[in-house]
C-alpha cells in the first residue's frame, strides 16, 4: 500500500467524524475506528492525511455511521464504488456511452434525467423541480 496519503480525504473524514463527536461521544478517534473494523491508528494517520483512504468497503460503513453521501467519500479517496463498477461491467457499451454523453451536462440535468428514467410516468413533474 502506497503511504502517500490524501490530505482533502482525511480532513473531511475528521471534520464529519468530530462534528458526529459533539452530540454523540461514541464518535471519539477509538470507537470510530472499531465501527468501522479498521485500527485508531490507521483512522488518525488517514485524518492526518499520513496514509492513503481505506477500501471502498471501509469508506462506505464510514459514511453510514457520519451519514454522508458514500459516492461524495469514494470520489474524495479517488475511488469508485465496486457496485458501480460491476454495473458497467454488465453493459459496458450502453453505460459507457450514457456516461460519456451524461459528462457534459449540469448536476441539475443529470438528477432531472435520473428522475425520468426512474419514474417515467412522472416526466413531467422531474422537469418542474
Amino acid at each position: 500500500m502506497d503511504m502517500t496519503g490524501n490530505i482533502e480525504f482525511g480532513k473531511r473524514i475528521q471534520e464529519l467524524r468530530k462534528r458526529k463527536m459533539e452530540t454523540d461521544p461514541s464518535f471519539s478517534l477509538r470507537q470510530f475506528a472499531a465501527k468501522v473494523g479498521i485500527s485508531p491508528t490507521f483512522v488518525s494517520k488517514i485524518e492526518n492525511g499520513e496514509f492513503d483512504p481505506p477500501s471502498a468497503e471501509n469508506i462506505k460503513k464510514m459514511a453510514a455511521l457520519l451519514e454522508c453521501n458514500a459516492d461524495e467519500l469514494l470520489a474524495l479517496a479517488g475511488k469508485v464504488d465496486p457496485d458501480i463498477a460491476e454495473i458497467i461491467r454488465k453493459k459496458p457499451k450502453a453505460l459507457a456511452d450514457f456516461l460519456r454523453v451524461a459528462h457534459g451536462r449540469s448536476e441539475e440535468e443529470i438528477r432531472k434525467m435520473t428522475a425520468r428514467m426512474v419514474n417515467p410516468e412522472e416526466k413531467g413533474d422531474a422537469e418542474k423541480q
